[in-house]
């Protein structure tokens, strides 16, 4: 059974508002709020978003290209992936993300690289996916600060616009710069170019934070 009111109010503040008494719903599931599109629920006094028929298909979607299926987890199951020391030796998925990256030019606050998208980066689609073009920023930007002498630092926030595709075996160039520094906090800057024909694939901004060096 449904109760159609013009707004999401309580049932207190609308019997309150309108001055008349409102029996006892307890045989009742839910309100919906036609102004809202929302649907309030009278137990626990809250409202929650009223999901349509195509919020149901997009889930589902995102739910399909999301899971995993048996083959995919058997290859990963049978991955030799081998403890390191961390900070000694590059970890399993540094290598993973980045191996294939040449760095083309290094000049104080300037880093140049080019990669070649390998098909293991790549997702359903044939593209370079987008985390791994996130885990790209993420290297190449820290690494622009080390450019300019500092330690490694950590990462504040990080901005990525999406701009086009890549696909296996084109080859990017990556060019990050420093923006600046202001105690501890430094700006970085990426972008990230389809060699052949100089489309944007992405841009990024990168926020890190560090300890500043002793000076005496």
């Amino acid at each position: 059974m449904w109760i159609t009111i013009g707004g999401l109010l309580g049932l207190h503040e609308l019997r309150l508002r309108c001055g008349f008494r409102i029996p006892r719903l307890d045989g009742l599931r839910h309100i919906s709020c036609a102004v809202s599109r929302t649907t309030y629920d009278p137990h626990s006094g809250r409202a929650r978003p009223k999901q349509g028929r195509k919020a149901k298909r997009e889930m589902e979607k995102a739910r399909a290209i999301l899971s995993v299926g048996e083959e995919e987890s058997e290859r990963v199951a049978g991955l030799d992936v081998r403890p390191h020391r961390a900070g000694y030796a590059a970890s399993f998925y540094e290598g993973f993300a980045t191996r294939g990256l040449r760095v083309d030019c290094v000049r104080p606050g300037f880093v140049s690289c080019t990669f070649k998208v390998p098909p293991r980066l790549t997702d359903a689609g044939g593209n370079l996916s987008p985390g791994a073009i996130a885990n790209l920023v993420d290297e190449v930007t820290a690494a622009v600060i080390c450019s300019e002498g500092h330690h490694m630092k950590i990462s504040v926030d990080m901005s990525i616009s999406y701009m086009s595709a890549a696909k296996v075996d084109d080859e990017l160039e990556i060019i990050s710069k420093v923006l600046g520094h202001k105690g501890g906090y430094s700006g970085t800057y990426v972008i990230l170019k389809n060699k052949a024909t100089g489309e944007v694939v992405a841009e990024g901004r990168h926020s890190l934070f560090g300890k500043l060096l002793s000076k005496i």
